[in-house]
């Protein structure tokens, strides 16, 4: 349970600097990872964004202040971070759905955000299908793209980039160049970027056969796995099924497992049987402690 209790840390830390600037690396850094690994974890274990959350807490303070004290808009918006009065008021308008100034009238409708806290929840729902696997060291290559993680970016944006590399015939062109028969699959997070952007490649295995030319080419280290898999639904399900896998992943198996989560080189595979698809997502593991 490590790791939920370094989550309500980053949460602690979070709580009491939501007046000023939001510093993610500091965030991450008090969870012991990345600034992308953690945004993800949160994402998965909360269905809403690292950004999002702080946000509606900011306006959820900032709404208690208002209604609470004779504190001008300008004085509360540089206070919670906020370049300018303006950019506040939008903020505070999509949270609430009213103006601050509004905001200060007696029975004025206010939305309250509570703080997040991570613990164990004993749920009894579905088994979960994984397995343990020790794989050698290995290559894989392909068309790489760096994301944005502030505000969701990602979460819109690599469907896109997806949906542009299939039409483009850009996927069609990297499973050709494998040499056998081969489809797409990605990984992500296998190097570090500073701040709060990560790496995201559509890749095939690289064997002999395959032409890299024009390509990235990526070193994925010797590493023990925890494969998850899915159950088959339609494509349109796709997007939906991957998330729910990895939400189960970080709030149903790792807080209880006998492994801790080793960060970098996530990898989501993708299968399909005529009209049913299903995925797998692989995170590198360490065993918490040997068993006798």
């Amino acid at each position: 349970m490590k790791y939920l209790d370094e989550m309500n840390l980053a949460m602690d830390y979070i709580e009491d600097n939501l007046q000023g600037k939001t510093d993610y690396e500091k965030i991450a850094q008090i969870a012991c990872c990345s600034v992308y690994h953690f945004q993800r974890m949160f994402t998965f274990m909360t269905d809403i964004t690292l950004s999002e959350y702080i946000r509606r807490r900011k306006m959820t303070m900032a709404a208690f202040e208002l209604q609470s004290s004779n504190i001008k808009v300008i004085d509360l918006a540089y206070r919670y971070g906020y370049e300018s009065p303006e950019a506040f008021a939008r903020a505070f308008q999509g949270i609430h759905g009213i103006t601050p100034t509004a905001a200060r009238s007696l029975g004025a409708d206010i939305k309250a955000f509570p703080r997040i806290s991570f613990q164990i929840s004993i749920k009894g729902a579905s088994a979960m299908n994984y397995k343990i696997v020790e794989k050698e060291a290995f290559q894989v290559y392909g068309i790489e793209e760096v994301f944005e993680t502030i505000n969701g970016e990602n979460l819109k944006k690599i469907p896109e980039f997806w949906l542009e590399k299939l039409s483009n015939k850009e996927c069609a062109k990297l499973v050709k160049s494998a040499g056998y028969p081969s489809v797409v699959n990605a990984v992500c997070g296998y190097r570090k970027i500073e701040g709060t952007k990560f790496p995201y490649m559509l890749c095939v295995m690289k064997t002999p056969l395959s032409d890299t030319t024009g390509y990235t080419v990526v070193d994925i280290p010797k590493a023990t796995w925890a494969v998850f898999e899915n159950e088959p639904h339609s494509i349109e399900e796709t997007s939906t099924a991957l998330q729910e896998l990895g939400s189960r992943i970080y709030t149903d198996w790792l807080p209880t497992a006998n492994y801790e989560l080793v960060e970098g080189y996530d990898f989501e595979m993708y299968y399909s049987d005529f009209d049913k698809y299903r995925e797998e997502i692989w995170i590198r593991v360490d065993p918490k402690y040997q068993l006798s």
